[in-house]
């Protein structure tokens, strides 16, 4: 039996994001793009604005600056190292940062920097599993899948204080 996910693409303040979720309702990917041509090229992916509907306003209320958490359920797929690291992301508040060093330590292997930044990259769910709050050892931005630019204004809308490099 071949699953079937529900997408929707849809405007906030911060651009268009797609929001995708399982035949359960739970979250499975936020792209911060309009990602409607590469799900429909994939298959299984139908286009239904209901079935997104709870992620979508709540995506909306964030990038509007009224929410500040979320309270949906989530089902990303992911490695046991990916989901233990997409775990701790979640842990990081609002308005807050962590470096990838940091999660390494707090996940026990202080030396694991670099794998934590690719789970980090691999997050299929961005803004509601924030990787956008976590920055390189020096306090300066670094990769983001949707772009540097989406990352910092994520963090500005946050009310994060970047250095000023950019």
């Amino acid at each position: 039996m071949s699953k079937t996910y529900y997408f929707d693409v849809f405007e906030t303040a911060v651009g268009p994001l797609t929001a995708v979720v399982n035949q359960d309702g739970a979250v499975i990917e936020v792209w911060t793009s309009d990602s409607a041509e590469r799900l429909e090229a994939k298959g299984g992916y139908v286009r239904d604005a209901e079935a997104t509907a709870t992620a979508r306003r709540q995506l909306k209320e964030y990038a509007a600056g009224t929410r500040k958490q979320f309270d949906l359920t989530l089902a990303p797929e992911g490695t046991s190292f990916q989901n233990d690291v997409w775990q701790q992301l979640q842990m990081i508040p609002y308005g807050e940062t962590r470096t990838y060093g940091q999660l390494a330590t707090i996940l026990g292997n202080p030396n694991a920097s670099r794998a934590v930044g690719r789970a980090n990259g691999t997050n299929p769910i961005s803004i509601i599993v924030p990787c956008h709050r976590v920055i390189g050892s020096s306090g300066h931005l670094t990769g983001y899948a949707g772009g540097l630019d989406m990352k910092r204004k994520l963090l500005e809308l946050e009310g994060v204080a970047l250095p000023g490099l950019f």
